[in-house]
């Protein structure tokens, strides 16, 4: 199928479907953070496990990066978006049914196996759909639909659990998503043959292949060794927030869904606050680096209102500290820039690709270091600091691995 004659009515209803599946992508994997305190009292589970078990998504979804990205490079699209969203849903529905931890956490490796499309798959979609100029909307369209995945997420599954319980919640939700892929397969073009854009082919005789030796460069170092430390901190808050509000705050699963989805709702608006302000800096002729990273750094300094929301003994104190808290979200776009000034331009994809895994690597360990530090010292307090220490060492590398920027014209 020629993509030039797909109208634009069909281009953007692809759009709002990718949009739909972060939606559910972001609430079915955070969904366990808000039955935790259900599930830790069915199955005796300590902070360690509770850790362990949060933990395990990104074990898979982690390591499946690179290879649903090659696989959306060369395989038919709607089959392959179908059916990890059809393998997400179905782990997550049947988390529902599980008895012993043993099988809650092979479901959530399944379920971190399926949502692994999510980034890869949609970028590469959208990159076909629309030609280089285009892309920035629809791409910033899709992806929101995560962060509003969180807010609905804390508005929904907390009514869910007290009305349900944790185990109909899951196969609600699990199942009830399955129906995303009706449309899906009657909106997606049936064969995907792309119009190549921009066409970068090999000398001739040559194979395609992904050039390793791109991966070896300073600053790409320095951007995932940032990331890494930006996602530590953003993972403590996903993964141990709504259990923090509910066993030491003492509020009601629902009110700890509302504050918990008030928090990621301002980290989520923040996120092009802050590209904006930088961008509205160097249009009035402040040097990008110092503007991008300068955002940056302020970004990531809101983020020692954690330590005090977990030091101060009010609970309405503490929430609104966790909102300043949230205000580190004011980095996000102008790291998504950075990488984008540092990368070759015929190498951006790969690049985002080493930055992500690093960014899910921190996924895996945030989890199982709080849920550690909680066990050894009978408080949340460290973990949640050491969160806080791990964001400004972040610092250290965009600013002293990290070189200069280079503004690019395209």
């Amino acid at each position: 199928m020629d993509l030039t004659n797909v109208s634009n009515q069909r281009r953007w209803g692809i759009v709002g479907l990718l949009f739909t599946a972060s939606l559910i992508n972001y609430l079915d994997r955070a969904a366990i953070s808000f039955a935790l305190p259900l599930i830790s009292r069915d199955f005796h589970l300590t902070p360690e496990t509770k850790g362990l078990l949060l933990s395990s998504f990104f074990w898979s979804y982690a390591l499946m990066q690179v290879p649903i990205g090659w696989c959306a490079d060369r395989f038919n699209l709607r089959w392959l978006y179908a059916g990890a969203f059809a393998l997400w849903s179905l782990a997550q529905g049947l988390t529902g049914l599980a008895e012993s931890l043993a099988v809650l956490i092979g479901f959530r490796i399944l379920l971190g196996v399926g949502e692994s499309i999510y980034l890869p798959g949609g970028t590469k979609i959208v990159s076909v759909l629309f030609p280089a100029k285009e892309r920035g909307l629809p791409s910033g369209l899709f992806d929101f639909g995560t962060r509003t995945g969180l807010v609905l997420e804390g508005i929904l599954v907390p009514w869910l659990l007290v009305r349900n319980g944790w185990r109909h919640t899951f196969l609600f939700l699990g199942f009830a998503g399955l129906l995303w892929v009706i449309p899906w397969l009657l909106v997606f073009p049936r064969r995907m043959r792309a119009v190549e854009w921009v066409v970068v082919s090999p000398p001739s005789g040559q194979p395609s292949r992904i050039q390793w030796n791109a991966l070896l460069n300073r600053n790409l170092l320095g951007i995932c060794l940032g990331f890494f430390c930006f996602d530590y901190y953003w993972y403590v808050l996903v993964t141990w927030l709504p259990d923090y509000l509910v066993t030491i705050r003492h509020l009601s699963i629902v009110q700890a869904g509302f504050y918990a989805s008030l928090a990621f709702f301002t980290f989520g608006v923040s996120e092009p606050l802050g590209g904006s302000l930088a961008d509205s800096l160097i249009r009035r002729g402040w040097d990008e680096t110092r503007a991008r990273k300068g955002i940056v750094t302020a970004a990531f300094f809101m983020g020692l209102f954690l330590i005090a929301a977990m030091r101060t003994s009010t609970t309405p104190m503490a929430i609104g500290c966790l909102i300043g808290a949230s205000l580190v979200g004011l980095a996000t776009g102008n790291l998504l820039v950075i990488l984008q000034c540092c990368a070759p331009f015929e190498r951006v994809g790969i690049w985002t690709g080493a930055e992500n895994f690093a960014g899910n690597l921190a996924g895996i360990v945030a989890p199982l270091a709080v849920g550690f530090l909680i066990k050894r010292n009978g408080s949340y307090v460290p973990g949640f600091e050491l969160g806080v220490i791990v964001l400004l060492a972040g610092l250290l590398f965009y600013w002293f691995i990290v070189g200069e920027l280079e503004p690019r014209s395209s």
